[in-house]
């Protein structure tokens, strides 16, 4: 049951014994977890451990079985993993956006937003660079002038340049719109450095809280099932890894 009522003062989102089947194959099992206004959650876990299929399960487009309440009135920008089909079709950034009905002024305010110049609109989508694909993306969920944005490895196909060009911007927008915001995410130093909550998945919820109590060196062993190398040092007033 997708519910829009929820009345939790904080709370933007709650989710109760969540379950997903595929072709009968159970997916996500009894997962449970609440997230906040302004939260940072990454989503951490192993291929195939149902990550994207919760991001669509909390989309409500895919069945599933269990509660999911957001706060009524809540806005969703979604930003998928890859839609390498869109770069085959020719389009330009403009008509891009037009797609998503965005006014003029609001499409050159998107695009100062997440630091791009307006002569981009005359691109070819398929011309972009990843750095700029992903970001024009990130700009699209944002026509919506959503309360939450929800990603889907947003670095993925993206190179070292281009990714830390997106979590420079995805900071600033948190700060800027005090966004809350959900992603899918492997790179653990990564969610140090933006998230406040870390949900580690395989299936079933193997951890929930915040990363730097919860993301033991045990923790990550259960959870990509193996050892792995792990450390922490001080960073700028923080641990990572």
């Amino acid at each position: 049951m997708l519910n829009v009522g929820l009345k939790m003062e904080n709370v933007i989102l709650s989710v109760e014994n969540l379950n997903v089947k595929l072709n009968g194959e159970a997916v996500l099992i009894d997962l449970s977890f609440d997230v906040d206004e302004g939260d940072v959650l990454a989503i951490l876990g192993p291929n195939g451990a149902g990550k994207t299929t919760l991001l669509k399960a909390l989309l409500g487009i895919i069945p599933y079985e269990g509660v999911i309440k957001w706060r009524k009135g809540i806005k969703i920008g979604y930003v998928p993993q890859r839609l390498p089909f869109i770069r085959d079709v020719p389009l330009s950034v403009k008509e891009f956006f037009h797609l998503e009905n965005a006014p003029e002024n609001e499409i050159k305010e998107i695009l100062k937003s997440i630091g791009l110049e307006k002569e981009i609109l005359k691109k070819k989508i398929g011309d972009l660079s990843s750095g700029q694909f992903q970001r024009i993306l990130i700009g699209w969920a944002l026509a919506s002038d959503p309360h939450v944005l929800l990603f889907d490895e947003p670095l993925a196909g993206i190179d070292i340049g281009g990714q830390e060009s997106v979590y420079n911007l995805l900071e600033r927008l948190k700060e800027e719109k005090n966004l809350t915001i959900l992603f899918v995410i492997h790179e653990l130093s990564i969610v140090y450095r933006l998230a406040n909550k870390v949900l580690c998945v395989n299936k079933r919820m193997l951890c929930s809280g915040v990363p730097k109590e919860k993301l033991t060196s045990e923790a990550i062993s259960n959870l990509y099932a193996g050892q792995v190398k792990f450390y922490q040092h001080k960073h700028k007033g923080q641990e990572s890894l």
